[in-house]
């Protein structure tokens, strides 16, 4: 999995991370069922806080894109593409 950070965005570091997980949830990228990285690992690779992607994961699954298993790690939620239709239609709202 491909995150690209960058520090001159208007965004904070968290939301550029749950912004790109959406995208390739929503673009079929990852598909239901798939791990995600760990959170030391993926701020590993991004060389950001461990914290910083524990927020972009809290809200992933506050949001109902990924659930995360205790000693198992993080998996794309089993979610409904209708949840996923939705959240693309609020998000082009929001665009326009």
């Amino acid at each position: 999995m491909e995150i690209i950070i960058s520090n001159n965005a208007n965004k904070p570091i968290y939301e550029q991370i749950t912004t790109q997980i959406k995208v390739m949830i929503m673009n079929g990228a990852l598909q239901a069922g798939d791990s995600i990285p760990s959170m030391r690992a993926l701020a590993k690779s991004i060389h950001v806080s461990v914290i910083t992607v524990q927020k972009a994961y809290e809200d992933l699954q506050r949001d109902g894109f990924i659930e995360t298993m205790v000693g198992r790690g993080s998996f794309v939620s089993a979610q409904n593409k209708e949840f996923y239709q939705e959240e693309q239609q609020r998000r082009a709202e929001e665009h326009l």
